[in-house]
């Protein structure tokens, strides 16, 4: 059986990534901190992509943040794609292609847009999802604030701006989602309603 990994190729070189479950998930971006940083293709997003073990399986998602889409096959990509052995993820001119086991069919869950409508949202939660996504309009290394960003930003406790994450959790639907991944989540759901107002 194949040992998972991505092999992908960074300047004129062939590299293998090996993939490991202790290892997820990883990020894939320009940024020098990503896992697998590929600095020298202008059109990936500083974070843009995250391939992450799940269960037994090995998937590729795309949280919303890029600039410019992640490909899986031909297909963009919206939401979180089950890997296949042979699947050619491309961001940005570059391409991963994934090796490893077989994975059961199951498509494509789309996790991006899943409400309809924006939500009603107050004033102040309004202002705390601005400042949660600034740095992704302004170009920052990491396209979300901190807890203590936003408190800067607007003069309030970090006490104050969790108390409306929480809110906010709840009003998307994702506060049952792992911590790590909520914050994120909200950010994308955010700009796929275009709500921020930076």
């Amino acid at each position: 059986m194949t040992n998972p990994a991505l092999i992908y190729t960074d300047r004129g070189h062939t590299h293998e990534m090996p993939l490991t479950p202790d290892r997820s998930p990883i990020t894939i971006g320009r940024a020098t901190h990503a896992d697998l940083s590929l600095q020298s293709d202008p059109d990936i997003s500083r974070l843009h992509a995250t391939v992450e073990h799940l269960g037994t399986y090995w998937t590729v998602t795309d949280k919303g943040l890029s600039r410019n889409g992640t490909i899986v096959n031909g297909t963009r990509l919206r939401g979180r794609h089950t890997l296949h052995p042979g699947d050619v993820i491309r961001i940005g001119a570059s391409t991963l292609t994934y090796h490893g086991q077989p994975a059961t069919d199951c498509g494509i869950t789309n996790i991006g847009d899943a409400l309809g409508t924006p939500p009603h949202l107050t004033p102040a939660q309004r202002t705390v999802l601005t400042e949660l996504c600034r740095p992704f309009y302004d170009g920052s290394d990491y396209p979300i604030a901190s807890n203590q960003q936003i408190a800067d930003a607007l003069h309030v406790s970090i006490e104050t701006v969790k108390t409306h994450l929480q809110a906010l959790f709840i009003t998307f639907q994702i506060d049952d989602l792992p911590p790590h991944h909520k914050r994120a989540q909200l950010a994308a759901r955010a700009l796929t309603h275009n709500i921020p107002t930076p």
